[in-house]
């Protein structure tokens, strides 16, 4: 039984020594040498060096003056990174319906003149409830309440949103898109100029 228990402990000492400490520290360094902010978390940071975010991790704007990002399905509150998940709710859920007329009335009372559509990731969660985009179409749509509450024209808005829209990855995965967090710092910077 020795003779067994012997090279089963040396390829257990190796191959926990190859694949928890080798292969971590290889693929941590290369990482921080190939892609050094994605590595640390695409961390976003103010002009004194204060982070304030990350482009990967949507944040809660409720200020009417501000662009809302999608609502966040993660407990205890929201956009929670810690607790990462969708509601798992489904179409013909009551919740989720509930949860929907809800959000659509939100928006109604914080902006009865806007009549137009509701884009449909302004009432839905994402799947991981941290989704830090919207698309252009739910950009446009808050327009109005930002252009009255900053006093600003809806062309100065327009503007700002086609400047943070990313286009498809690789010019055909995905959908153009909108990150909440920098629209809204881009925003805040146009007011203070």
């Amino acid at each position: 039984m020795i003779k067994h228990l012997k090279p089963a402990i040396i390829l257990f000492v190796l191959l926990t020594v190859l694949t928890g400490v080798i292969y971590p520290i290889t693929i941590t360094g290369l990482a921080q040498l190939v892609f050094p902010v994605q590595a640390n978390g695409s961390l976003i940071t103010d002009n004194r060096g204060k982070v304030i975010g990350s482009a990967l991790i949507g944040q809660a704007f409720n200020d009417p003056s501000h662009f809302w990002g999608r609502p966040s399905a993660t407990a205890p509150y929201p956009y929670n990174a810690g607790a990462s998940k969708g509601s798992n709710l489904g179409p013909t859920n009551p919740a989720l319906i509930d949860a929907i007329k809800i959000r659509l009335q939100t928006l109604k009372d914080i902006d009865p003149d806007n009549k137009g559509p509701v884009p449909v990731d302004l009432i839905t969660a994402s799947a991981s409830g941290l989704d830090p985009h919207i698309s252009p179409a739910a950009a446009n749509y808050q327009i109005k309440r930002i252009a009255k509450a900053r006093n600003l024209t809806a062309t100065q808005l327009h503007n700002l949103i086609a400047t943070n829209t990313e286009s498809r990855l690789w010019g055909f995965l995905g959908e153009p898109r909108v990150n909440v967090l920098t629209l809204n710092l881009s925003l805040d910077a146009t007011i203070a100029k």
